[in-house]
């Protein structure tokens, strides 16, 4: 029996390499996005492989480029012949204050964060038959604000909208659900102040950043039969975060 296979957008790093890491292990032949990263994305591959037995496959890809998304899941189905889970995960933020920040990179996070999670669910939908899709959102999207990246907010509230709509048009076929995560220790945010790290983690029940693998987890939850009657939600896992 061929084994079940997830494509995760953005994966060589935080989140999205936790993610194809939890998956690997439950068993699911990988396909690792990238959009740079090719050398990590080479080795990622190898490792998992080596690791736990399973098929990896590297695919380039800007998803939020039409033409080479429609390439990747050509390649991918060709090769699998179907796609039993996505991972919308890839996303990007310019930390700007509202006057600086440009409406080129306004709209690159729109496209990135909104659009290319369409274009790449769009894409993949004739291929994944009783699959599920999850997107990966942010509790800037729900109850934090944040106005020093006004994009970010903006398009990860635009995510959870998507989210929901998806979940109605792919019913019954597809469940579509999103994570909404606060903090976590991903690279992206390892350069921040220490005294604002601190601040931010009094704000947390837990009194701690997350690790991407508790967010990867439940990621893998909502792909999974145990999780078969939730769509069209999004989970916030975020500590307690106030």
């Amino acid at each position: 029996m061929a084994n079940k296979v997830v494509l995760v957008t953005g994966a060589t790093s935080g989140i999205g390499r936790a993610t194809v890491t939890v998956f690997a292990q439950h068993g699911y032949d990988v396909i690792i996005n990238y959009i740079k990263e090719k050398d990590a994305a080479n080795t990622l591959k190898q490792e998992l492989e080596n690791k736990y037995n399973i098929n990896a496959s590297v695919y380039q890809a800007d998803i939020s480029d039409e033409s080479a998304v429609n390439a990747m899941i050509a390649g991918i189905v060709k090769k699998y012949g179907k796609i039993d889970a996505l991972i919308n995960n890839a996303g990007i933020v310019y930390d700007r204050a509202f006057a600086n920040i440009t409406i080129d990179e306004f709209k690159e996070t729109l496209n990135v964060d909104v659009l290319g999670a369409f274009i790449v669910s769009r894409a993949a939908e004739p291929y994944m038959l009783g699959g599920a899709i999850v997107n990966v959102s942010s509790t800037n999207g729900t109850t934090t604000v944040s106005p020093e990246c006004l994009d970010y907010n903006i398009a990860k509230i635009g995510l959870q909208s998507l989210t929901r709509d998806l979940a109605f048009q792919f019913k019954p076929n597809i469940r579509v659900n999103a994570v909404a995560p606060s903090w976590v220790n991903t690279r992206m945010n390892f350069d921040l102040p220490k005294d604002y790290i601190q601040s931010e983690t009094e704000r947390i029940y837990l009194k701690r950043f997350a690790q991407p693998e508790e967010i990867a987890r439940v990621i893998y939850f909502l792909c999974s039969d145990d999780a078969s009657y939730i769509n069209g939600t999004v989970i916030n896992v975020d500590g307690g975060y106030c």
